[in-house]
């Protein structure tokens, strides 16, 4: 049985993390997982309707959804086995709490138990309206050469493109293709005629450094391409220190940006400390979260540079940062929606209540969203970041417009 010390350790190690053991969950540790309908009563509630105030739906695109599976159904999915190991309980633990999120079973018939489970939450949000979905590459060493036991899950370009088509009117695709493969150039440019709006990386999980001069030509492809880049900055919680959470410093996308791609960082870079790689290497850490302000204020940067407020407003991500993000309104054009599904459904990593008594949301506010998320944590996400605010003023309707970043034809 895990200490409490280690049941702490493990949910923070998959970006679950609890800001204390001041927050036994409110919602409790794990999803009921009922039906996606709201009540009819529930579904009229004036806050519900409040959220949809000045804002076209068609351009609301969710830039940040991961989509699972075993691979059960020939979808190429894959979870690393290590997941599923009682040898390996941390490991183990993170897996049960997303795929309680999704609310699916590990078993077989969980591809399509994943997309059914998706599209019915999605289902609760107005026509026009779409989610990207996002496949994920292997683990690759730095001769190119993919390694299954480094890479904690494999969603294949092609899964995420069929699913897209299948269903047009509710996703969009990103694709994911590691920049050391030797075909990493044919890769993203079929991604890219396959209809990818963009191409995910997570670095310190998939282990390329966004500095590395390798990335140049892919770099290149990507800015002819018109593709950007939504890369994971900040430390990644499900990798330990070392040289790959370094790859998640915002310093080491200036080579990208330099290059001319539009880069989308994940999660506005708002956890952990990195080295100022503007002073040199050895340089003091600092936060992360103020490199990639750096970043957002150099005017060079200002039509290429967004972040994604995926995970934003989670116990971890919450405080200075978030009042910061609410604050800073000049930034609000170059940020946009992201729900992290299927995180919105783990049941710890959020506290409505804490957020109200943080002075970001109003005592109802917070109880309407934790009555909401029992029903639809998709909903309850999007609901909580248009409520979030400080001295009554939340995000900016264009936070929840982010088709325009990649709609065909954008220009940065």
């Amino acid at each position: 049985m895990l200490s409490r010390r280690r049941f702490l350790a493990a949910l923070g190690a998959g970006g679950l993390g609890l800001a204390g053991w001041r927050l036994w969950p409110e919602g409790g540790l794990w999803h009921a997982c009922g039906p996606a309908a709201l009540p009819a009563a529930f579904a009229r509630h004036e806050l519900l309707h409040r959220v949809w105030e000045g804002l076209d739906p068609a351009q609301l695109w969710d830039c940040h959804v991961h989509l699972l599976g075993s691979g059960d159904s020939g979808s190429g999915c894959w979870l690393n086995p290590r997941m599923g190991s009682l040898w390996h309980p941390i490991e183990s633990l993170q897996k049960a709490f997303y795929l309680n999120a999704a609310c699916v079973a590990d078993k077989a018939g969980m591809d399509a138990a994943y997309v059914q489970r998706l599209l019915a939450l999605h289902a609760a949000f107005p026509k026009g309206a779409k989610r990207m979905l996002l496949a994920f590459d292997w683990h690759h060493d730095e001769n190119g050469k993919r390694v299954e036991a480094l890479s904690p899950f494999h969603t294949p370009n092609d899964y995420a493109q069929r699913l897209a088509r299948e269903h047009p009117q509710h996703f969009e695709w990103i694709a994911s293709v590691h920049p050391y493969r030797a075909d990493a150039i044919e890769a993203l440019e079929q991604a890219a005629k396959g209809g990818a709006r963009a191409v995910k990386w997570l670095p310190a999980a998939q282990g390329m450094d966004p500095a590395d001069e390798c990335c140049d030509r892919f770099y290149e492809t990507l800015a002819r391409l018109k593709l950007p880049l939504l890369t994971h900055a900040g430390h990644e919680l499900a990798v330990h220190g070392g040289r790959l959470q370094d790859y998640g410093n915002p310093l080491r996308l200036r080579r990208a940006l330099d290059h001319g791609v539009r880069v989308i960082m994940a999660h506005c870079a708002s956890l952990g400390d990195g080295i100022d790689l503007d002073r040199g290497p050895d340089s003091p850490a600092v936060s992360n979260f103020k490199l990639f302000a750096r970043l957002m204020d150099e005017p060079r940067y200002a039509r290429l540079l967004y972040g994604d407020l995926a995970a934003v407003g989670q116990l971890l991500r919450a405080g200075d940062t978030l009042r910061t993000l609410l604050a800073r309104r000049d930034w609000h054009g170059r940020l946009m929606y992201g729900s992290d599904y299927p995180l919105p459904g783990v049941m710890p990593i959020f506290s409505p209540r804490g957020l109200a008594t943080d002075g970001f949301l109003k005592q109802e506010e917070a109880l309407f969203l934790s009555e909401l998320r029992r029903y639809n944590p998709l909903l309850f996400d999007f609901a909580l970041k248009r409520l979030l605010a400080v001295d009554g003023r939340g995000f900016d309707t264009a936070v929840f417009e982010s088709r325009r970043v990649f709609a065909d034809g954008l220009k940065a």
